[in-house]
């Protein structure tokens, strides 16, 4: 296996190389993250396979033979697919099933995330402060591959992972099922501490370098800030996840915590 040029290897149980493998792959039960497509290839399989991709939703990239070199010593035929470990479940189901149990869902939606410690971290802070799942788009996000897992210590494995086409459109979906939608931003005029978070949540957490697009704190029901007390103008986005999130189980399950 050669190296992609990144501190971290490739694992080559999250790859598959080939348009047929690939293709299969598509129809299966396997989540196919994204493909990479060599720059100029043609032919009625490689259409096709863009096709399909763009049907399900997959994202592609047009690549040059040399990344795709890169990435492995198997014979790719110029298409190569992530493969998750991290299996996808239904946004509504993840609703339904905290609301069954006689809970408030608590959502954390990323909106941008890209560095997949981060994620693992937002993922084991999700487990350890009660939140019911995590809402992440299919692209221009982490990749939820082994280093993700690892760095979640696992969470990734127990804890519900929904993909959405459109990050918007996914929290429309929440609020239709009563959630409100609470942006933690450092263009905030609010502190977080005067914000009810109990209830039906989400929590949204933007990107490590952008933090949150204006489409998506346009959507936010309402928009917090972390108090800070140092020279430094924001936390990284994992350690603010989990300051929100402790935040949310504080009011949660402390009465005299919640905010009148």
């Amino acid at each position: 296996m050669r190296k992609n040029g990144h501190s971290n290897k490739m694992k080559k149980d999250e790859l598959i190389c080939g348009v047929h493998p690939v293709m299969e792959a598509l129809r299966s039960d396997l989540h196919v993250e994204k493909l990479l497509v060599r720059r100029d290839a043609g032919g009625k399989g490689i259409q096709e396979l863009k096709n399909l991709a763009r049907e399900l939703g997959v994202p592609w990239q047009p690549v040059p033979l040399e990344k795709l070199d890169r990435l492995t010593t198997t014979e790719h035929q110029g298409v190569v697919a992530f493969i998750s470990q991290v299996p996808v479940q239904d946004l509504d189901g993840v609703i339904a099933q905290a609301y069954d149990r006689g809970e408030d869902p608590l959502l954390v939606a990323l909106d941008g995330v890209t560095d997949v410690r981060n994620v693992g971290a937002i993922a084991r802070s999700a487990e350890c402060f009660g939140a019911h799942g995590l809402v992440v788009p299919k692209a221009g996000t982490a990749r939820l591959g082994s280093d993700a897992v690892k760095s979640s210590a696992g969470a990734l494995l127990r804890k519900p992972v929904c993909r959405t086409d459109q990050l918007p459109l996914a929290l429309e979906r929440a609020r239709e099922h009563g959630l409100r939608i609470i942006a933690v931003s450092e263009k905030a005029e609010q502190m977080i501490g005067t914000c009810d978070l109990t209830g039906p949540l989400v929590l949204v957490m933007g990107a490590e370098d952008t933090g949150i697009s204006e489409a998506i704190l346009r959507k936010a029901d309402a928009l917090v800030r972390i108090p800070m007390a140092g020279t430094l103008g924001s936390l990284n986005v994992s350690v603010a996840t989990g300051v929100a999130l402790f935040e949310a189980l504080r009011q949660r399950t402390v009465p005299a915590a919640r905010v009148k």
